[in-house]
């Protein structure tokens, strides 16, 4: 799924990106539909950023819980190398969750 996310932002980027030159082409030449079709691009390419965004927000915060599941586990059961997976796992998920705010 990181990667669809991660592509869901990239297009939406792109999207935003156009709508704003869209945007400026509009009111450049003052033909307001323009303007006003660039703008709502402009808002697609936003919405689209932000749902991956928030896709790789929840699927961190997935990633965090498991990891601490795991590192829990392995303390439980005396492995220290279930242990160390589980905590870096843990850290990946908080990592992915925090980056994507």
């Amino acid at each position: 799924m990181r990667e669809e996310n991660v592509m869901q932002q990239g297009r939406g980027a792109v999207q935003r990106l156009g709508g704003r030159i869209r945007q400026a082409i509009g009111r450049l030449f003052g033909h307001e539909r323009t303007e006003v079709e660039g703008r709502a691009e402009e808002l697609r390419g936003q919405q689209n950023v932000e749902r991956g965004m928030a896709a790789e927000r929840r699927e961190g915060a997935a990633e965090t819980i498991g990891g601490t599941v795991e590192k829990k586990v392995g303390e439980t059961v005396g492995s220290e190398r279930m242990a160390v997976e589980g905590r870096a796992k843990e850290l990946e998920g908080q990592v992915r969750h925090e980056t994507n705010r």
